[in-house]
């Protein structure tokens, strides 16, 4: 019989100690999610964000909005700030700013955010079922305005993308449905659906069948 169709009962008393602190986790996630919950969704009525139903928050996601600004989100989203939450390793919390009067960023049902940084000047538009893996940053402008003066340009990333860890998305760019973004990846310039695509400069590697 394969270890998969071994009976769990039986799984269990061959490996105790890792069945407990599996399920020792499991509670560790479902206390701190309660608990970013009673901290965040106070700090999202406040300050004028709105969220559809079941949104999930594991650690203090934090949100920036400006008079002028606005900032949605869909339903059934997941936003990890907590290092515990993810165990690939996101080393800082989730930090949603909407910059620009007249600025908004929409983020689609189904998406999930882990540590991520999001700078909006004009618009950063996230489709439904989208994935932004740890660490990554993306900004519709170029920071600085007292150094470099230059327009801010909306980000787009459509339905079904899959962003890798530690990405760097910058200003005008429109990542096309269905397609993945390598872990590391620097995305200067627009990327079609249903394409692998990393590097730095991002380049498509291969299309998706």
């Amino acid at each position: 019989m394969s270890r998969t169709q071994t009976p769990v009962w039986q799984r269990m008393v061959e490996d105790p100690r890792a069945y407990f602190f599996k399920f020792a986790r499991m509670v560790q996630l479902r206390v701190l999610q309660t608990c970013s919950a009673i901290r965040v969704f106070p700090q999202l009525w406040m300050k004028g964000i709105t969220t559809g139903k079941a949104c999930s928050f594991y650690g203090v996601a934090r949100f920036h909005r400006v008079p002028g600004a606005s900032i949605h989100i869909g339903s059934h989203c997941v936003f990890r700030s907590d290092r515990s939450s993810n165990l690939i390793g996101n080393n800082r919390p989730t930090v949603i700013s909407a910059l620009g009067r007249g600025a908004c960023i929409q983020i689609g049902s189904h998406t999930g955010l882990t540590g991520v940084a999001m700078s909006a000047m004009a618009g950063i538009t996230l489709g439904n079922y989208v994935l932004i893996g740890a660490n990554t940053t993306i900004t519709d402008n170029d920071w600085h305005p007292d150094r470099f003066q230059s327009a801010p340009e909306p980000v787009r990333i459509e339905d079904r993308v899959w962003v890798g860890m530690n990405c760097i998305i910058l200003k005008g760019v429109t990542i096309g449905a269905n397609s993945v973004i390598g872990a590391g990846s620097v995305v200067t310039g627009n990327i079609p659906s249903n394409v692998i695509a990393a590097g730095n400069p991002c380049k498509v590697l291969k299309h998706i069948e």
